[in-house]
């Protein structure tokens, strides 16, 4: 067994619908198996997954508080900070909530903040210190 991997991330969706029109939105492709209550996507090697709120609960056995979200944020890197700018821009296109814009930060790179239609928070980046591939994944062990 490996333990240092993660094969899928699930994020918990009020309104399936508007969730998959957001991402569609930014550009996302769905992966085969969806259906009204789950939405998978292939990202290099793992899988995303939008999946009902309310299914969510009834698996957990427990209720997910409405202040569940924010407590992470997923992040996307990019090779420039006009490609942060662009990817910012398309998100808030698409419908996402601006929480800051992107801007020079104090580590050195470049980076802006959004949330999804459901409150999960983004971050879209350049780290001057990383090398991506051609399909945008770290190179090296950064």
């Amino acid at each position: 067994m490996t333990p240092q991997r993660i094969t899928m991330i699930t994020l918990a969706v009020a309104d399936m619908e508007r969730s998959r029109r957001f991402y569609a939105a930014l550009g996302w492709d769905e992966a085969a198996g969806g259906n009204e209550k789950i939405t998978f996507y292939k990202i290099a090697g793992q899988f995303f997954a939008l999946y009902s709120k309310d299914e969510l609960t009834k698996d957990l056995g427990l209720p997910i508080h409405a202040r569940s979200t924010g407590t992470i944020t997923l992040a996307t890197n990019y090779n420039s900070p006009q490609d942060v700018d662009h990817a910012f821009a398309d998100a808030i296109t698409a419908g996402a909530i601006a929480i800051t814009r992107p801007a020079k930060v104090f580590w050195g790179g470049y980076s802006g903040n959004f949330a999804d239609p459901d409150g999960h928070l983004w971050e879209v980046a350049h780290n001057p210190f990383w090398t991506l591939d051609d399909s945008g994944q770290i190179v090296g062990d950064a």
